[in-house]
């Protein structure tokens, strides 16, 4: 029991540690390394130089700025043997914070705050030291370096932190911690930096929305450009500048974002497998929007269903039906079936069947429809209405009337001409029959009856 709970602690503080060794001030740091390490008797980091590649890039005094514009355009050889070089940095780094923990560790409570305090210089230099060693390594990986020196140098690199972390007591564990949070290169430059990071990305929403709103008024003034495929560009826009702003941030916290493209690129092809679907709906959505069939606002019937496009996503249509419900049809359904857009035409023809008696004039019900149509405001002279004699039923003469309207006045000239033809008429005496039956009743000479039913 008495070692798990150093062992716990430890390795609750292998995030913290390493974050605590590495972020911490660099001038200063370096020096305050250099003075401890000479004032212990501990050799100081290697020379500044060393073959195969320019001198100055392995001293650790370096800032770390001056390093990475340095690093731009050495070879994967020269990086190579640079590499090696500041591992040897972190290992002797790491050899005089051993040297100088075995030391307080030995004065215990008679320990003084001026050893602490060289302690803890020390560890602000070599977290200095870990952090430029990393940078040559991520130059050497981006430049094609051998994948298995980069691991192995990696691997030296978090194995160092690892064992050490799991070799400190609780005391020195639960000091690291409370050091980390309150130190200006630590704790509260890990808050900074997510507080950027926070306001970059509400900063990126404004800003993404402010070119959105723009981009949708310049694409306005495209003709001939539908109001689906308006919105569908502004929203590619949108996220657009929100990837691209993150991107810039990330790298301006030095955030190597190389490795995310391949992140990225490898999650798009598994999402591909995963996704058929709505990939094809994707498509189907792109189509739809290039080729218009119909477009925001329009009455149209698609895979069964008739109702006013309220939006077209990527990956469905929304539709709302006359009776206020809202329907949402998969993009591939709507693309794949047959399309039919009721309003796309400025204009259209409303076909209306009336039905008059066998015993009525059909010379007056030819003049009592025409009349009846022409006189409604919302009728078309040109083309003019077609009303003729159409078909003889089996209980009536009927008509055909086929007036054109504008297209938004359909519904509303329909119900009119429907009430007024009916009561017109009424006025003339002409009747609307209704399907009807007629029972014949024939007696036989042996007294029966039978009847039959004649239409």
């Amino acid at each position: 029991m008495d070692r798990l709970v150093p062992r716990v602690l430890a390795l609750l503080l292998l995030l913290v540690a390493p974050m605590s060794v590495s972020a911490q001030g660099e001038t200063a740091g370096a020096d305050a390394a250099s003075e401890s390490a000479s004032a212990d008797g501990v050799a100081p980091p290697p020379a500044d130089e060393g073959p195969g590649f320019p001198a100055g890039l392995a001293d650790p005094a370096i800032p770390l700025d001056e390093l990475r514009l340095r690093l731009v355009p050495l070879t994967v050889e020269e990086l190579t043997v640079l590499a090696d070089a500041w591992r040897a940095n972190a290992r002797d780094a790491t050899l005089a914070v051993v040297e100088r923990s075995l030391e307080l560790r030995e004065a215990g409570t008679r320990a003084t705050e001026a050893d602490r305090a060289a302690h803890a210089d020390l560890l602000e230099a070599r977290g200095l030291i870990f952090e430029k060693y990393g940078a040559v390594v991520a130059s050497l990986e981006g430049k094609g370096g051998d994948p298995a020196l980069i691991d192995s140098l990696r691997t030296y690199r978090t194995a160092i932190s690892v064992e050490e972390t799991a070799t400190l007591e609780p005391r020195e564990i639960v000091a690291n911690v409370l050091s980390w949070l309150v130190s200006p290169e630590g704790g509260l430059q890990f808050a900074l930096r997510v507080a950027v990071v926070v306001g970059s990305l509400l900063g990126l929403l404004i800003v993404a929305k402010i070119v959105r709103a723009w981009a949708r008024r310049l694409l306005g003034r495209v003709p001939d450009l539908s109001k689906l495929l308006q919105g569908f560009l502004a929203m590619v826009v949108y996220w657009l500048v929100i990837a691209v702003g993150l991107m810039i941030v990330l790298a301006a916290l030095g955030v190597n974002i190389t490795p995310l493209f391949a992140l990225v690129g490898g999650a798009s092809f598994i999402a591909a497998f995963a996704m058929q679907d709505t990939l094809g709906n994707l498509a189907a959505g792109l189509m739809i929007m290039i080729n218009r069939p119909f477009d925001q606002g329009d009455y149209v019937t698609v895979a069964g269903v008739g109702g006013t496009v309220r939006k077209v996503s990527v990956v469905s249509t929304t539709v709302t039906t006359p009776d206020n419900q809202v329907i949402v049809i998969p993009n591939s359904k709507v693309w794949g079936d047959v399309i039919v857009n009721t309003t796309a035409s400025e204009t259209r023809r409303v076909d209306m069947v009336f039905g008059i008696g066998y015993e009525d004039s059909i010379e007056l019900g030819q003049d009592t429809l025409e009349e009846v149509i022409s006189s409604h405001p919302k009728v078309l002279k040109d083309p003019a209405p077609v009303i003729r004699v159409n078909e003889l039923g089996e209980s009536s003469v009927n008509f055909v009337a086929r007036p054109w309207v504008r297209a938004e006045d359909y519904w509303e000239v329909y119900w009119d001409l429907t009430q007024q033809v009916k009561e017109a008429f009424d006025a003339r005496g002409l009747t609307i029959p209704f399907p009807q039956t007629e029972m014949r009743i024939k007696a036989d000479p042996r007294g029966a009856t039978s009847i039959a039913p004649v239409a």
